[in-house]
């Protein structure tokens, strides 16, 4: 089970999702398929049910072993693909609170997915929410070098079977092997991007 010192992030249930979309017939763009791939953990809430707690630092620090699960997962089934794009995101079972979830998606939770993709310039975007089992979420993407990449501005629509219950968090990450099929709204593409564009 991923652990950290002083707190253990019970992971019970993981899910993995594949939506590969294939460039039409007659398209101009020359790229391969959209690959998107979402995993999901669903772990347990520490905090949940105990009303207001202030130090939330301890499942920060052990969200990184979950980080690392799912990153690891996660690249396995993007396949051949290199990964450009990349996102988090969370839902938090009712007895929870939002801050809960976005405790266990710092940076010590995306960092190993950073890793993971061959290092990442730019910060992840995310979205988080409560949720019943069964809420649907859209997890955003963007570059991970480059957050002015407008070509690589996606996402995923997740709904979550079972999860997450009352007592539990469900993190989510989402990695691209490129852009949008057929993009064309400008701006800086990602064949040009420098060291400098990383977070800009």
């Amino acid at each position: 089970m991923p652990e950290a010192a002083g707190m253990r992030l019970e992971l019970r249930r993981s899910f993995v999702m594949v939506d590969q979309m294939e460039v039409p017939a007659g398209s101009p763009d020359p790229g391969p398929p959209l690959r998107r791939v979402a995993v999901t953990g669903v772990v347990v809430n520490p905090y949940a049910g105990q009303g207001f707690v202030a130090d939330l630092s301890a499942s920060i620090s052990a969200s990184e072993a979950v980080g690392r699960e799912l990153s690891a997962m996660a690249v396995a089934a993007m396949g051949p693909h290199a990964v450009e794009s990349y996102g988090k995101g969370a839902v938090v079972g009712l007895a929870g609170e939002q801050e809960h979830a976005n405790a266990m998606l710092t940076t010590i939770f995306a960092e190993p997915l950073r890793a993971a993709v061959g290092g990442g310039l730019a910060w992840l975007p995310s979205f988080t929410k409560r949720g019943a089992p069964g809420t649907m979420i859209d997890v955003p993407l963007a570059h991970k070098d480059a957050l002015y990449v407008r070509s690589h501005y996606d996402g995923m629509t997740l709904m979550l079977p079972d999860a997450p219950q009352a007592d539990e968090v469900a993190l989510i990450i989402v990695i691209a092997n490129r852009g949008r099929i057929d993009a064309r709204v400008g701006g800086l593409a990602a064949k040009d991007i420098s060291r400098r564009d990383g977070l800009r």
